[in-house]
């Protein structure tokens, strides 16, 4: 990875550094693009094998069938796209958790005022206890938040903000007893590439990833994997080409699976870069195997974050994956008096250090990857203590 060649890099929760086999694999791409002819009989058959071999690997990835993964750009596009298709009233509640990221709240906004439906908000952003407590304190706050107009639940299976993991099985369970049954839409940001996510990804109506976070692919190329009822009741809102069941003929119908959620053209060599990434990755063992050698950096930067007289952690328990946000301590003192989260960021980079500031909470986040160092983390917790004592 070049980019970890001069820096230490802890975001990978907003985007993880392209292997450089992955750079060579999305070159090869556009040279045999070129061999063969951009717009040549004899390069059809080989972009349709390249998108083929990809949804394949995907499939056991999310534990879904090929045929329920439609590709995206995004994962605000892989939200967006199936979402819009479904049929919604006049009066129907969006239940939105408050730890989501803006792109996904401000398209549900958008979605509610064009349909007339109303926004409701589940608290989780304060669960900061061990898993099976927050799993237990979800579902029971889910549980007195549904109501009958209730026709959507939106909750991200790794929060971007807090690390915390929620319980998307459970969550799928709990509503399928609801009638009517609200939908359950999963932002994936931060799980694809980091936790196993078969039984989630299965459970959920819709569930978005993007391949250029954990998994270290080239950014402009997500997937998601919606439900059989959505393809059941789900209309496509975007259609193009690759949406018809039969490209070619314009009164052609669309796909039955989830490919009606593809528009047109897409950059083939993302998919090739994308492939090679995963094969990476899958080369450090399953997803249990992966997730250990996260967690191993991110409990290091969580021990040494509780030990720092400066710094503490969001969580009150070792980190269930690889996000770690954290704030000052304050001590003697005063909030007016601490370097803002922002600067800390500024002065962190200058020294070829980077992680990221949040506002909601407003902290810092890092996040530990299975090729994180221990020597960097030491490294960043040394800096982080130095910058504090100098504020």
């Amino acid at each position: 990875m070049p980019a970890l060649a001069n820096k230490v890099y802890f975001n990978y929760g907003g985007q993880g550094p392209l292997p450089t086999p992955s750079l060579v694999a999305i070159q090869h791409c556009w040279e045999t693009i070129q061999e063969l002819g951009p717009f040549s009989e004899v390069v059809f058959p080989y972009a349709s094998r390249t998108i083929t071999e990809l949804r394949q690997r995907l499939a056991p990835w999310l534990g879904v069938p090929p045929q329920r993964l439609a590709f995206t750009e995004n994962v605000s596009s892989g939200c967006v796209l199936p979402l819009w298709g479904l049929p919604w009233q006049q009066g129907d509640q969006l239940l939105i958790s408050d730890a989501e990221h803006p792109g996904v709240v401000a398209a549900c906004r958008e979605l509610a005022q064009r349909h007339g439906m109303e926004l409701a908000s589940l608290p989780v952003q304060d669960l900061l206890a061990d898993s099976d407590s927050a799993k237990a304190a979800v579902l029971e706050r889910l549980e007195r938040a549904l109501t009958p107009q209730t026709r959507l639940v939106v909750l991200s299976h790794l929060l971007w903000n807090t690390g915390q993991v929620m319980p998307i099985p459970e969550v799928a369970t709990l509503l399928q007893s609801r009638r009517p049954r609200p939908w359950l839409l999963v932002d994936a940001a931060q799980s694809f590439g980091s936790l196993p996510m078969e039984g989630a990804a299965d459970a959920a109506d819709i569930y978005a990833c993007t391949g250029h976070k954990w998994c270290c692919g080239p950014e402009g190329l997500g997937v998601v994997a919606v439900s059989e009822r959505l393809l059941a009741e789900g209309r496509p809102t975007l259609i193009g080409w690759r949406s018809l069941s039969q490209e070619t003929q314009a009164g052609s119908g669309v796909h039955a699976d989830a490919r009606r959620f593809e528009v047109a053209t897409s950059c083939l060599p993302l998919f090739a870069g994308l492939q090679c990434s995963l094969q990476l990755l899958a080369g450090q063992g399953s997803a249990e195997d992966r997730l250990a050698l996260i967690r191993e950096r991110s409990l290091q930067l969580w021990q040494g974050l509780q030990a720092s007289p400066h710094w503490q952690p969001l969580l009150e328990v070792a980190p269930p994956a690889g996000l770690v946000s954290f704030t000052g301590r304050g001590g003697s003192k005063s909030a007016s008096q601490q370097p803002s989260p922002r600067a800390m960021v500024s002065a962190l980079g200058q020294k070829s250090i980077w992680l990221r500031s949040l506002e909601s909470p407003a902290c810092l986040r890092a996040c530990t990857h299975l090729v994180t160092r221990a020597s960097e983390v030491d490294h960043l917790l040394s800096q982080l203590n130095r910058l504090a004592e100098l504020a």
